[in-house]
């Protein structure tokens, strides 16, 4: 079985063979240097095409948007980072170490984590889903962490404590890691 065979075999806009998913991988492997390179605003789907040596019109089949392609990465680094396994009783505890993992997932990559929060405000209707998919485990592990039948005004307030935190932090006010520790006083005083 090949590396990608082991992973999930799924994008945005279809089921993928192993041929299908291994080219997935080439191409959000080349986004990543073509931002390091050009930054979100100069990265082009043809650019990572050609750096990924895939054919422009085979990276569209699977790439709606450059703002799509930078939210697959989003996607697949948040399915592939496990949940933090706390048996801690404190709900607070589990909440906070789930926000900070989720905070920090881009934190050392800056021209990532400005072209996530670029690209996930983005209306191309792949990004979109992306949205939903990547709002949605975020929720599912919040309510983990809560435990139980959570209460569902903390559960959208911790939501939105993230969002904010995440445009805050891609608009420059503050790193990716300060935002970290914004976050953790915040949800402590949600979760009071």
């Amino acid at each position: 079985m090949s590396e990608s065979d082991s992973r999930t075999v799924e994008a945005t806009r279809r089921r993928l063979s192993g041929k299908q998913a291994d080219t997935v991988d080439k191409l959000t492997r080349s986004a990543l240097e073509v931002l390091s390179r050009e930054g979100f605003a100069g990265m082009t789907i043809r650019m990572v095409a050609a750096n990924a040596k895939v054919g422009t019109a085979t990276a569209y089949t699977y790439f709606s948007s450059k703002e799509h392609l930078v939210a697959e990465i989003f996607w697949r680094r948040l399915r592939a980072q496990p949940s933090p396994v706390s048996e801690d009783p404190d709900a607070t505890v589990r909440v906070i170490a789930e926000l900070r993992s989720i905070a920090l997932l881009v934190a050392d990559e800056p021209e990532l984590s400005g072209a996530v929060t670029s690209a996930l405000l983005g209306r191309d209707p792949d990004v979109e889903h992306l949205r939903s998919r990547i709002g949605l485990e975020i929720r599912t592990r919040l309510a983990h962490a809560l435990s139980g039948n959570p209460d569902a005004d903390i559960l959208k307030s911790l939501e939105l404590l993230y969002a904010g935190a995440l445009v805050h932090a891609g608009m420059g006010y503050e790193s990716y890691s300060d935002i970290a520790d914004r976050i953790e006083r915040s949800a402590m005083l949600i979760l009071k």
